[in-house]
């Protein structure tokens, strides 16, 4: 027998080149994700800023930020400047925190100043507010702002990178060893098929070539069968008019339509993670035929005090990242907002040159189809996720169902109607139901499939 040369080679080189991606990804693998953030410092007097962020959050970020005018003066470092320039101690900003009322009616020069100079804007008593508590929000207000990360490309990218995995492998390391080792296999079985042929050579096997006999096309020989031209010409017009159907069904139905507003406002952060009520915005719901399209007052009743964006503790998602949703997008679009009202930011004013926002309509039913907000929503108790889908997910909002006369047609037969503390249904629904001898009756048995409760 001959001898095949380098057969075992091979497998060594790939066991080698294994061990050695191996130990390279390891201390990779080992790294720690990030550094955990250090406390803030607690400013001279004895307070906790910690602590103290927390009750600014709750009793003055309403009215107050750290480092500009709101409803209230700026109060980063107020402690120390107004110590130097109005000459006031903490025992003034105790009386005042707990009772500014009282220090204004007793004639105080400064404090009856800033009751002028914001409008005569009464600032709310916290008199459940210990000393200790003014303490711990002054110690917050002193505090040295934390640096901000880095907002370059480079830093976005690698940050999106590191929120979805807990290790320091990046998913460029991972694919590259992945890429070797399927080009290692390769090379592998290359050999192996080599190495088999000649080992055949050796022992006198003939290797069989493949296309030795001469074959007819398969395009022909289906030419030839008349039976199958005829099958497949009837299955291929039977798909199209099918396909023809449904395409023209879908003529009108805009499911899934989700146009870009020339202000982005995030369900999911208002409806989501702030647990805003639809009807707070959409208020014509409940009493009119459409939910309308709210107020841009509606919006400065809360973004007045809110004129930025600090997003969720944890930080942005991978999927916000990729999707360009930061801090300061959010940001910008209330940006956008206060430019639409004629807000000053600086001022905390309306000036009067306010800008219609040219809002694009999601849902649009045609003009021969009747629908009643009020109907479903007061009357009815149905919930706006019915129809709209699960809006405190969507970060740009869309049509979630077909909103078509079948779909409606089947919520009608489907759905009983809530007659508990309901009078309107009372009479009715007690008639009905021994009428057609049921407990619960649907839409549909109250009339609600008659041409004339839609069309007219």
């Amino acid at each position: 027998m001959k001898k095949v040369p380098n057969r075992n080679q091979f497998s060594k080189i790939l066991g080698l080149s294994l061990i050695a991606i191996l130990f390279s990804a390891s201390p990779l693998i080992a790294q720690d994700a990030a550094a955990d953030a250090t406390a803030v410092e607690a400013a001279a007097g004895g307070g906790d800023a910690k602590k103290g962020k927390a009750l600014f959050n709750q009793n003055c970020a309403a009215c107050h930020a750290l480092n500009r005018k709101m409803t209230g003066p700026a109060l980063e470092n107020v402690e120390s400047r107004l110590s130097e320039d109005e000459g006031l101690d903490r025992e003034w900003l105790y009386a005042w925190i707990k009772n500014s009322p009282a220090v204004i009616k007793s004639g105080d020069a400064y404090a009856n100043k800033l009751y002028a100079e914001y409008n005569q804007a009464a600032m709310t008593a916290f008199p459940t507010l210990s000393n200790a508590d003014i303490d711990d929000i002054l110690a917050y207000t002193a505090a040295a702002p934390a640096a901000a990360p880095a907002t370059a490309a480079g830093d976005v990218q690698s940050a999106a990178g590191g929120s979805g995995s807990s290790s320091g492998v990046s998913n460029e390391i991972i694919l590259g060893a992945l890429v070797l080792v399927f080009g290692l296999l390769v090379v592998m079985l290359l050999l192996v098929n080599k190495t088999l042929q000649r080992i055949a050579q050796a022992n006198g096997i003939a290797i069989e070539k493949e296309g030795a006999a001469k074959r007819t096309p398969i395009w022909k020989a289906f030419a030839q069968n008349q039976f199958l031209v005829i099958v497949t010409a009837i299955l291929l017009l039977l798909g199209s008019a099918y396909f023809a159907y449904g395409w023209m069904m879908q003529v009108g139905v805009d499911q899934g339509y989700a146009p870009i507003q020339p202000i982005h406002y995030s369900h999911k952060i208002h409806a989501g993670d702030n647990k805003i009520e639809c009807k707070y915005c959409h208020s014509s719901a409940r009493v009119s035929k459409t939910s309308g399209i709210p107020s841009l007052n509606v919006c400065m009743n809360c973004h007045k005090s809110i004129y930025e964006y600090t997003g969720n503790p944890e930080g942005p998602s991978q999927e916000d990242l990729e999707n360009g949703y930061t801090n300061e997008f959010y940001t910008g679009e209330i940006k956008k907002l206060y430019k639409a009202v004629g807000w000053d930011e600086e001022n905390q004013k309306y000036t009067g040159e306010s800008q219609p926002v040219e809002w694009i309509r999601v849902h649009n039913l045609p003009d021969f189809a009747y629908f009643n907000h009020s109907q479903h929503v007061s009357v009815a108790g149905v919930d706006c996720q019915t129809c709209h889908g699960p809006v405190e997910e969507m970060e740009i909002m869309y049509q979630y169902s077909p909103l078509t006369m079948g779909w409606c047609i089947d919520c009608h037969r489907e759905t009983n109607v809530k007659v508990e503390g309901n009078e309107y249904y009372e009479k009715i629904h007690a008639e009905l139901s021994k009428k057609y001898g049921v407990d619960n009756l649907t839409a549909a048995q109250l009339g609600g499939l008659e041409c004339g409760k839609c069309h007219y």
